[in-house]
């Protein structure tokens, strides 16, 4: 892994949520997106090399509206940065992290994302992403 890409975090209002994060940090998302299959709406801001992602149900059966009525509103996932997400998908199975995904998908930001699962990491979501080149 080659850096922490994100910190993924679930919010119920995605505007009033923009809004706090501009205040917050000093500055604008710089890209708002829609993921239809994870049923999300996102938004980016920049902060030094890692960037903060605001997620928003799209619907009432995303995982985002589902991760927020039983946890509230919070840190979602921890997205890594790698170079060859199907080869750290193979490593980590084979050091027996459970996956969520266990093929790379189609994610925000223009990245291949795969998922572990929680139980096998302490209790944390945790992303895997690359740049699709």
């Amino acid at each position: 892994m080659n850096k922490i890409e994100h910190i993924g975090i679930a919010v119920k209002d995605l505007d009033a949520a923009i809004s706090l994060y501009s205040a917050l940090l000093n500055t604008k998302p710089y890209k708002h997106e829609d993921v239809e299959s994870e049923g999300v709406r996102t938004s980016f801001f920049r902060m030094g090399e890692a960037k903060i992602e605001l997620l928003s149900a799209s619907h009432t059966e995303s995982p985002i509206a589902k991760f927020i009525e039983k946890r509230g509103e919070g840190i979602h996932h921890i997205a890594f940065e790698v170079s060859d997400i199907d080869a750290e998908i193979i490593r980590l199975q084979s050091e027996g992290f459970e996956l969520i995904t266990k093929t790379a998908k189609p994610g925000a930001d223009n990245k291949l994302i795969a998922f572990l699962h929680p139980k096998s990491t302490g209790g944390v979501l945790i992303e895997l992403c690359m740049e699709v080149s």
